[in-house]
C-alpha cells in the first residue's frame, strides 16, 4: 500500500536525494552548540517547565516508535515495488536489529522508567522528523536499494571477509546495546531508590503525620557511580554510539545510510553531553564530578 507516491515508500531517486541529503544533518545539529538555541533546545535534565510541555512518557513514544514503523513498512513495501521476491537473510537481520533497539527505546524504556521530564512539543517534532529521514535511508537501502543477493553481501568491501563482518557487527551491536540498557537502569535505579525511600519514610509517619492527598516522588539527581559512570557522565550516550558502530559495521563500511546514522547521533548527542556535564558540575560542584569526563573516557 502506497501512503505518499515515491515518498512513502521511497522511489529509488527520492531515495537517494535523502540519503545524500542526510549527510549534511550534522551542519544543523551545530546549532546546539549556539546558547541561544540550546536554551530552547533542552531536554531531560535540563528541560524547562512550560504550559505548553507534552509528558514526557507520551513525548518519547511519540517521537521514537515512528522509526521502527516506517522501517518495517519500507522493507515490506520495496521489495515488490522492484520486483523482488525475497532478501538476503543479512538485510532481515539488520533490519530485526533496529526495530529490536526501538521496541527498547520507543516502548519498553518509557513504560519501566520511574518518570520522565516532560518535554517542548518543539523537540519532539525535530526527534520525530530524525527518526522519519533515518528510517527511510537505512530501510531503503535494506529494503532493496541496497545489496539485494547473496553475492552482493560476499563481494562488498574486499578488503576483509564479509562472513566475519557481519559476525564482528553483530558482537559490537549487542555489546552497545546490552551496556546501554545497563547504564540506562542505573538512572532508573536512582529514581527507583528514592521512590522506596519516600515510601519508607511514609509508612513510619502516624496518620496525623501523613498527608491528607499522595504525591508522587520528587526529582531526585544523583552523580551515577557504577559502571562506566565511574569515568564518564553519559555512558549511555556511549554505548549507543557504539551500538551503531556495529551495525555499520554489518553493513559494511561503505554503507553511506549506516555511517550517516552513526555520524548523525554523535552530531545530536555530543552537544547534550557536553551541556549535560555542566550542568552536573553546576549541581553538584567541581570537586564530586573530578576526573569525569562528558562521554568519551579521558578525552572528552
Amino acid at each position: 500500500m502506497v501512503l505518499v507516491q515515491d515518498w512513502m515508500p521511497p522511489s529509488r531517486e527520492n531515495w537517494e536525494f535523502i540519503v545524500w541529503i542526510w549527510q549534511f544533518f550534522p551542519l544543523i545539529a551545530l546549532a546546539q552548540w549556539i546558547p541561544a538555541v540550546n536554551r530552547i533546545y533542552q531536554m531531560g535534565k535540563t528541560s524547562s517547565d512550560s504550559s505548553f510541555n507534552i509528558p514526557g512518557r507520551i513525548a518519547w513514544i511519540v517521537m521514537e516508535l515512528p522509526g521502527p514503523l516506517c522501517l518495517m513498512y519500507i522493507m515490506y513495501t520495496v521489495p515488490s515495488s522492484i520486483g523482488l521476491h525475497t532478501l538476503p537473510w543479512e538485510n532481515k537481520v539488520m533490519g530485526a536489529f533496529y526495530v529490536m533497539h526501538y521496541i527498547y527505546r520507543a516502548i519498553i524504556s518509557p513504560l519501566i522508567a520511574p518518570s520522565i521530564s516532560p518535554m517542548g512539543p518543539h523537540i519532539c517534532l525535530f526527534a520525530m522528523l530524525f527518526q522519519v529521514c533515518n528510517s527511510i535511508s537505512i530501510g531503503g537501502w535494506l529494503g532493496g536499494y541496497g545489496h539485494t543477493t547473496a553475492a552482493d553481501w560476499q563481494n562488498h568491501e574486499a578488503n576483509y571477509k564479509a562472513g566475519g563482518r557481519m559476525e564482528l557487527g553483530m558482537m559490537i551491536f549487542f555489546l552497545g546495546f546490552l551496556a546501554n540498557i545497563f547504564h540506562d537502569d542505573e538512572l532508573r535505579e536512582i529514581r527507583r531508590a528514592a521512590m522506596r525511600n519516600q515510601a519508607r519514610r511514609e509508612a513510619e509517619k502516624s496518620d496525623d503525620e501523613r498527608p491528607k492527598t499522595t504525591k508522587g516522588v520528587e526529582k531526585i539527581y544523583m552523580v551515577p557511580r557504577n559502571g562506566l559512570f565511574e569515568y564518564i557522565l553519559y555512558p549511555h550516550y556511549l554505548c549507543e554510539w557504539i551500538e551503531w558502530t556495529g551495525y555499520w559495521i554489518m553493513a559494511g563500511l561503505g554503507c553511506v545510510p549506516a555511517r550517516s546514522f552513526v555520524i548523525n547521533e554523535i552530531a545530536t548527542m555530543l552537544p547534550r553531553a557536553v551541556q549535560g556535564k555542566q550542568w552536573y558540575i553546576e549541581r553538584f560542584g567541581k570537586e564530586k564530578i573530578a576526573g569525569r569526563k562528558a562521554v568519551i573516557p579521558g578525552i572528552l
